[in-house]
């Protein structure tokens, strides 16, 4: 054989050896894409970026971060597009829906060391109460954000949610433009449960919303925009959630913030599985990232919300750490007494039939003139 043959031979030989590894190479390669990757689905700015990437160069898994704006909207992309989603964040009454519709996977906390942070009182909720499906993410209260200077009298520890229907407050309440928290808060004013199923007492609850309305007390129904209307001293009082208080206290120290006495919603939002997720090993992964005391540190100076984690408040109060000392466990709006939780209770998953009644009594109060 001629050295013509042979060096033909050879490159023939090589290029096959070099396709064999680029295929090999390619199907390792998408093995390894398929689990160094992680698709999140969360609201809208709530983690810090800086997390984000954190977890990135730690852990060599790219983070897919896809946000949603209502946890309604969240069940339905899930169950639209299977596999799309290996974290969500849902809120309480959503993951017990998502229990119910069998759509959670079982989380291995064998993979979740740092979930041994969790508060104690954010165990086993009502929504989960086996404690196999959430790890809580952050959590808070629904009270009233109010303007100190336009109410110097007002005793936020002895202050009834019926101030909402004093009419000295003309045109300067800002409401929820939310069914389960403007409906929450007025069953509780009357003295039910945040979760009535009962029709008198649905009715009752709407027809005191819309004498408030009519009162003209009520400014606006809104959301996202309450918070920073306050800070610019635009109404007396607003129904928020206790993070987007602190947010505004922090930017207006005429602000302030308490839960009525009647009691409220205590919500937390948590990490969850859906069970057509393609990448469970690594949701377990950045789960337990987020779990991490100083992880999760990092996210309540980011959220302002209050972190349902043990070791993020001891870092959060250490008085030679990053947050200088802040006093987390004294500040009420975010650590609510013993008192005030017991009054709380987190939403439950209203039944479909009855969820279409608060529908109709919503779309009542929303008619009225």
């Amino acid at each position: 054989m001629n050295m013509k043959r042979i060096l033909i031979l050879l490159l023939a030989l090589a290029m096959a050896m070099t396709l064999t590894a680029c295929q090999s190479g390619e199907t390792a390669e998408g093995g390894k894409a398929a689990e160094q990757v992680v698709n999140v689905f969360n609201w809208e700015d709530y983690i810090d970026p800086e997390v984000l990437d954190l977890f990135e160069q730690e852990t060599g898994i790219k983070v897919n971060y896809m946000c949603f704006t209502t946890v309604e909207d969240m069940i339905v992309q899930v169950e639209a597009n299977p596999g799309a989603f290996d974290v969500c964040f849902p809120s309480d009454y959503i993951i017990e829906r998502m229990i119910n519709k069998g759509m959670l996977a079982e989380i291995n906390f064998d993979h979740i060391p740092n979930s041994d942070q969790i508060l104690d009182h954010l165990l086993c909720p009502d929504y989960d109460p086996e404690n196999k499906y959430s790890i809580p993410y952050m959590w808070g209260t629904v009270g009233i954000l109010y303007n100190t200077a336009m109410l110097p009298d007002l005793d936020p520890e002895n202050t009834s949610w019926s101030i909402l229907w004093d009419p000295q407050y003309q045109n300067s309440i800002f409401m929820m433009d939310s069914i389960r928290d403007s409906m929450g808060v007025t069953l509780k004013y009357l003295g039910y449960s945040a979760n009535s199923t009962t029709i008198p007492e649905l009715f009752e609850a709407r027809d005191m919303l819309i004498d408030q309305k009519k009162l003209g007390v009520v400014k606006a129904y809104q959301v996202d925009e309450t918070k920073d209307k306050m800070v610019a001293g635009e109404a007396a009082m607003a129904v928020v959630w206790s993070g987007d208080a602190m947010y505004a206290i922090d930017l207006n120290e005429e602000l302030d913030y308490f839960v009525p006495v009647e009691g409220s919603n205590v919500w937390c939002d948590s990490a969850v599985i859906p069970l057509t997720a393609k990448n469970k090993d690594n949701a377990e992964k950045f789960i337990n990232f987020l779990c991490r005391p100083d992880v999760a540190a990092m996210n309540w100076n980011y959220i302002w919300y209050s972190t349902p984690n043990k070791g993020a408040i001891e870092l959060i109060e250490d008085p030679e750490g990053d947050y200088e000392g802040y006093e987390y466990s004294q500040n009420r709006t975010l650590s609510p007494t013993d008192e005030i939780m017991d009054k709380c209770e987190f939403f439950r998953d209203i039944p479909e039939d009855y969820l279409s009644v608060y529908e109709a009594l919503w779309m009542d109060l929303k008619n009225t003139k």
